[in-house]
């Protein structure tokens, strides 16, 4: 196995493990893949977890720009969901070039695409 990963893997597992390290992110991140294929509207993540609509907004856009969540607009609003395949590759990543070779890490297959809908 290679073990130089590919430049661009590496750019999006740094960018989205830098978005997940955040609490709030990380909240709002669980939030929407527990909410699955349906995703959430703003207003609904931001009752759920008591935070305001203006730092939810800087949240979500941490976590659209690095490819966790998708936003789709419905009219005037935008719902929100977990991109479940970037998920995927995010776990794939880290363990085809930061667990291999290691006998004590055994990672089960992930199979997310009974979330993605």
């Amino acid at each position: 196995m290679n073990s130089n990963p590919d430049l661009a893997g590496e750019t999006r597992a740094v960018r989205a493990l830098a978005a997940l390290a955040q609490t709030s992110r990380l909240r709002v991140f669980r939030l929407l893949v527990g909410a699955g294929p349906d995703g959430l509207y703003p207003g609904q993540i931001a009752d759920a977890l008591a935070v305001s609509s203006n730092l939810l907004s800087f949240h979500l856009k941490e976590l659209h720009h690095c490819g966790l969540i998708t936003q789709e607009r419905e009219g005037r609003c935008l719902r929100y969901r977990a991109d479940m395949d970037a998920m995927r590759q995010l776990m794939e990543f880290l363990t085809a070039h930061c667990c291999q070779g290691e006998s004590r890490v055994r990672m089960p297959a992930i199979d997310c695409s009974a979330l993605a809908g």
